[in-house]
């Protein structure tokens, strides 16, 4: 099964991922496996202050027994592994993983890049239906902001508001997080 839960920043949306991820009881919860849960975190540490103090903050969050994966980049890979032998995997969060993507490929057509991004996409979702496993991606709604000045901002917004759609496509179920309330979109 794959949930997709959206929002936009400090909305609420990783805290309701891990609940959910934990089994916590919450309004549209939805049925989980309970058991081994792995937490795939995509931000990379390095020489910026406030980033390392949120990874900081996110690991202090989660329980000790959760098993941890930094996938910065292939994300794809670290899902099926994962989904091979935990319960339960959540991604934290895919609007990292895809800044971290396009860098990567920054020197790449748009529409490789796109198209690649997609491709990873398509293999969470592959690894998502088999084996019964819950795949848990967090995702910042990014289209409700204003239109970022500059081209490399605008080209990241509207690559990941295609990369939600096509997320949203292949979930089982959609959660938008508002003021750390959940509303269900499908």
């Amino acid at each position: 099964m794959l949930t997709l839960i959206l929002g936009g920043a400090r909305s609420g949306k990783s805290r309701f991922a891990r609940d959910r991820a934990a089994g916590s009881g919450h309004i549209f919860h939805s049925q989980v496996s309970h058991g081994k849960v792995c937490y795939i975190a995509t931000a990379r540490a390095g020489d910026d202050a406030e980033i390392d103090a949120r990874i900081a903050r996110h690991q202090a969050d989660r329980p000790a027994e959760w098993q941890t994966v930094e996938a910065p980049l292939r994300l794809g890979e670290a899902v099926e592994q994962a989904s091979q032998q935990s319960a339960v995997v959540l991604v934290d969060c895919l609007t990292i993983w895809l800044s971290n993507f396009m860098f990567e490929h920054r020197q790449a057509p748009a529409a490789e890049t796109e198209a690649a991004a997609l491709a990873e996409i398509d293999r969470i979702a592959a690894a998502a239906r088999t084996g019964g496993r819950q795949v848990i991606l967090v995702s910042n709604e990014v289209g409700s902001a204003t239109v970022p000045e500059s081209p490399v901002a605008r080209a990241f917004r509207d690559l990941q508001g295609i990369a939600n759609q096509h997320a949203a496509r292949h979930a089982d179920e959609v959660l938008l997080v508002v003021a750390g309330l959940p509303v269900k979109l499908k």
